[in-house]
């Protein structure tokens, strides 16, 4: 049994405000953390230093198979350095690249995986990435997807949202307890529910007080709020907004019929798997 714990998602499907929402839990205190205190309280494994230090070379001269050959020796380099439980965050896809395993389960100890409505991802994904909607419903289905490789962060291995949604689930299927899937619009809609699931999974879900403080520090609001007075190192740019609306159900304002027609027809084994299937599609 290893010592990290993966915090995964596909892209926009709530990866921070789960990071939100552990991090205050295990700050426990009176006062919500601003958003830049969040990267304190936990890890990224795409972070280009540790690449670098063990290719010995920079991490953007290494070509992509490259870098996911050097993933389980970054994965055990941060659970050998950590001080007990190492939260670290992941948009890998839970499979390989070219043969490379994107996750050392042997350093692991258990994983919460925020699965999303794709048809929400889409109108996330706009706004935060300055795509058309029918760009990002392209992206959605592309199972080339993979983030960039610069001085900050290595490339990650995202997949579509099918394929990263299939194989987060598939482990949890196999391994058992010690991975836990979340829907988005669970987490939205009994909170105290749902997010106590996350708090059990790192020992601390005993405290009902201290999770649901942690629940209000980190509500949509609250973060905007926070973000618009002291920023966010995350966000895009100093003009658009990380935390932005943060609500279920979006894309039924934004979306055609058609364009939800695309990503149904994309994606409808999964969409039913988690029951994101509007009625008369």
């Amino acid at each position: 049994m290893g010592n990290i714990v993966w915090l995964a998602s596909y892209p926009k499907s709530g990866n921070t405000w789960l990071r939100a929402f552990l991090a205050n839990l295990i700050a426990n205190r009176a006062a919500p953390l601003n958003p830049d205190e969040l990267r304190d309280y936990d890890d990224a494994e795409a972070a280009a230093g540790r690449y670098t230090e063990l290719a010995g070379r920079p991490n953007t001269d290494l070509t992509a198979a490259e870098l996911a050959a050097l993933r389980l020796d970054v994965h055990a380099l941060i659970a050998q350095r950590a001080r007990g439980t190492q939260l670290v965050k992941t948009h890998n896809f839970c499979g390989s690249f070219e043969g490379h395993p994107l996750i050392n389960w042997r350093v692991t100890a258990g994983a919460i995986y925020v699965v999303r409505n794709p048809l929400d991802v889409a109108v996330s994904m706009t706004h935060h990435f300055g795509l058309t909607v029918d760009e990002a419903i392209e992206r959605l289905g592309d199972d080339r997807v993979a983030s960039i490789n610069d001085a900050l962060f290595v490339s990650q291995f995202i997949g579509s949202w099918s394929t990263h949604v299939k194989s987060w689930a598939d482990a949890a299927g196999r391994l058992g307890g010690n991975i836990i899937v979340l829907r988005y619009e669970d987490l939205l809609d009994k909170p105290a529910k749902h997010f106590a699931k996350a708090a059990k999974l790192i020992g601390l879900g005993q405290d009902r007080a201290r999770i649901e403080r942690a629940i209000r520090h980190t509500t949509f609001q609250t973060l905007s709020t926070l973000e618009q007075k002291h920023g966010f190192v995350e966000a895009v740019d100093e003009k658009t907004r990380f935390f932005f609306k943060g609500r279920a159900n979006q894309w039924r304002d934004l979306l055609t019929r058609g364009q939800v027609a695309r990503v149904i027809d994309a994606h409808r084994e999964q969409m039913a798997r988690f029951r994101y299937v509007p009625a008369g599609y």
